[in-house]
């Protein structure tokens, strides 16, 4: 069977803790660069960002400004052939090792001038990538697709060039979603196969990058708060002593800062999409969310949060204490000058 359609490569950073989107507009007008509203194409009003990114177009691909701080290099490299052949161009491409520096090469110098756009611009990047082998307009049903080349299709999936284990084609084929009978998105860890018109496979594109972005914001608040958590540990086991509770005040106070500040930012990427009613691209978008790692990672953050939450309450409680003790010593001196000098009257 020959099939036709791109081959699209996401690569995506954390580069600040927000990217203020209108700024952006402005300094990329100015700059000349071709800038371009972002929206959910061919998605319904019921499924829409409550913030879109903003996306500057360049010759073979795109790059996306998400407000929550991320931003997504895109690439297209069309392709034309067989299933073997796809097989063979997808495990090649898929594990190229020069994606990531070529990404690099185009970002670096627009946020240089972006600067002034960027909120707490951070000095070194987490990354992610993530791959989409797009086949338009395959001559045949998602069903008659997944039993003639299930085993391709899952080797695209995976990266793989040689035949997986049986099993293992299995595992990656129950991951897939159709809307339509002639429809089909095959969702895995680090790559998705999908199959439909091209219009129709730009929600499912669009969603999955979302998916990506939410990964890369969750694995920096899991991050940060592990060395914040590392530093309150390391501060506790110095002692709680009668100085150091005095101390806990302060700590405590910047941990519940911290504490704040990630529980907003987790909201804010929470947020910026919506599903109105839209049962199908909610199910779709909570597919990748799991097959990527999303959940695991929410997790993580979720359990750290409240890890420092009940630091925060015992260096409180720690505080308090040490304050009641001064207090109650307080009032011991004063008992005590108060009958000295009443025996010095009498």
């Amino acid at each position: 069977m020959q099939i036709e359609g791109i081959l699209r490569s996401l690569m995506l950073f954390d580069v600040a803790d927000a990217i203020h989107i209108d700024r952006v507009a402005a300094l990329m007008g100015e700059s000349g660069a071709p800038p371009v509203r972002a929206l959910v194409r061919s998605v319904p009003e019921s499924v829409r960002f409550e913030r879109a990114p903003f996306t500057e177009n360049f010759e073979g691909g795109r790059i996306k400004y998400y407000d929550y701080g991320v931003v997504s290099v895109e690439t297209d490299t069309p392709f034309s052939g067989d299933w073997a052949n796809l097989v063979d161009l997808s495990s090649r491409w898929i594990t190229e090792e020069q994606a990531e520096s070529r990404a690099l090469e185009l970002l670096r110098p627009r946020l240089e001038r972006l600067q002034s756009g960027l909120e707490k611009a951070y000095a070194s990047w987490l990354s992610e990538d993530y791959y989409v082998v797009l086949v338009y307009d395959a001559p045949a049903t998602a069903q008659e697709l997944l039993d003639r080349y299930g085993m391709q299709i899952a080797q695209i999936v995976r990266g793989e060039s040689v035949q997986l284990a049986d099993e293992e084609r299995d595992d990656v084929l129950k991951a897939r979603i159709s809307y339509y009978p002639n429809d089909l998105a095959v969702i895995g860890w680090s790559a998705a196969l999908v199959c439909d018109t091209p219009a129709g496979a730009e929600p499912t594109v669009q969603l999955l990058e979302y998916a990506n972005t939410q990964l890369l914001e969750y694995r920096h608040y899991d991050e940060l708060l592990t060395r914040v958590l590392n530093e309150v540990y390391l501060q506790l086991d110095a002692g709680t002593g009668f100085t150091a509770r005095w101390r806990m005040a302060r700590r405590a106070a910047r941990l519940s800062t911290i504490r704040l500040d990630v529980i907003e930012l987790t909201e804010r990427t929470d947020n910026a999409i919506k599903f109105l009613s839209d049962m199908f691209y909610s199910r779709l978008y909570k597919l990748a969310a799991r097959r990527v790692g999303v959940l695991d990672y929410r997790n993580l953050v979720d359990e750290k949060l409240r890890t420092a939450g009940e630091l925060y309450q015992f260096m409180v409680d720690q505080f308090q204490q040490g304050r009641a003790f001064v207090l109650e010593a307080m009032v011991v001196v004063i008992l005590v000058i108060e009958l000295v000098f009443l025996f010095r009257g009498k």
